[in-house]
C-alpha cells in the first residue's frame, strides 16, 4: 500500500527482468496504478489500456458483450483482457496468445491474469497460432510489439488474409499500431488498402495517446 501512495509522487519500480524479445520488462507503481513497461514504451495498463479501451468503445461495449469468442494476439500484462471482463462484463471465451512465457508469469503474479476463468493462455508465436487454430472469432485484437518495434509479418498480405478468414461474419479486428515516422504512416495506409471495401468497413483512429493509430476492421459478410 505504501508503494501505491508514494507512486503519486514518483514511480516505484517493484520488478525488472530481461525477457526473450525485450531488453527489459518492468512492473511499476505509477500514479497509484500498477503498470508493465518495456524499455521505451508502456506494455500493459496505463496508456495502453486507455488506447485499447478507446478502440473497444468505438466498436461498442454492447456489441462486444454479445459476442462469444475473442482472440487477443499479444497479451503482455493482460490489460485489454481486464477491460473486457471487468468493465464490459464479457462472459464469452477469450484466447490470449503470448510468445514470451516469462511475461505471462509476471502477468499472473502481479495482475492475477490466471484468475480469469474464461481465459485460455497459449504460449506461441502469433503468426504460427493463426495458421494452426481451427476456431473462428467475433473479435480479434492485435497488440504485438517488441518494445517500439512491430514485426513485419503483421502487415503482410498472407497474415491479413488469414486474420480475415478467422473472423466471423459481422466480426471486428482491433489493431493497435505505433506511428513514429512517415514510413510507418505509409505502412499503415498500405495495410488498409489490402481490404476490399465491398467486404469490409475500415476506420483508422489516429494519434491516440500521441503515437498510436488504431485500425478497426468490420467484416460485412
Amino acid at each position: 500500500m505504501i508503494n501505491k501512495i508514494l507512486s503519486y509522487l514518483i514511480p516505484i519500480n517493484i520488478h525488472t527482468e530481461k525477457s526473450t524479445l525485450n531488453k527489459s520488462i518492468e512492473v511499476t507503481w505509477t500514479n497509484g496504478e500498477l503498470v508493465m513497461d518495456s524499455e521505451n514504451t508502456n506494455y500493459s495498463y496505463g496508456s495502453l489500456q486507455r488506447i485499447l479501451r478507446f478502440g473497444l468503445k468505438h466498436i461498442g461495449f454492447d456489441k462486444i458483450n454479445a459476442m462469444e469468442n475473442v482472440l487477443v494476439l499479444g497479451v503482455a500484462g493482460g490489460s485489454v483482457i481486464k477491460t473486457l471482463v471487468d468493465e464490459i462484463k464479457f462472459s464469452g471465451k477469450i484466447t490470449g496468445v503470448e510468445i514470451e512465457p516469462e511475461i505471462i508469469e509476471l502477468a499472473n503474479k502481479y495482475f492475477k491474469l490466471n484468475e480469469i476463468p474464461q481465459l485460455d493462455i497459449v504460449i506461441d508465436d502469433a503468426f504460427e497460432f493463426v495458421l494452426k487454430t481451427k476456431e473462428k472469432y467475433d473479435l480479434i485484437i492485435i497488440d504485438i510489439f517488441q518494445d517500439t518495434h512491430m514485426p513485419n509479418f503483421l502487415f503482410e498480405s498472407f497474415f491479413i488474409n488469414r486474420i480475415c478468414f478467422l473472423l466471423k461474419s459481422k466480426g471486428f479486428v482491433l489493431f493497435n499500431t505505433m506511428l513514429l515516422d512517415e514510413k510507418q504512416n505509409l505502412r499503415n495506409s498500405k495495410f488498409i488498402s489490402e481490404f476490399s471495401p465491398v467486404d469490409y468497413s475500415i476506420k483508422s483512429i489516429p494519434r491516440v495517446e500521441k503515437h498510436n493509430e488504431l485500425i478497426v476492421v468490420e467484416k460485412l459478410v
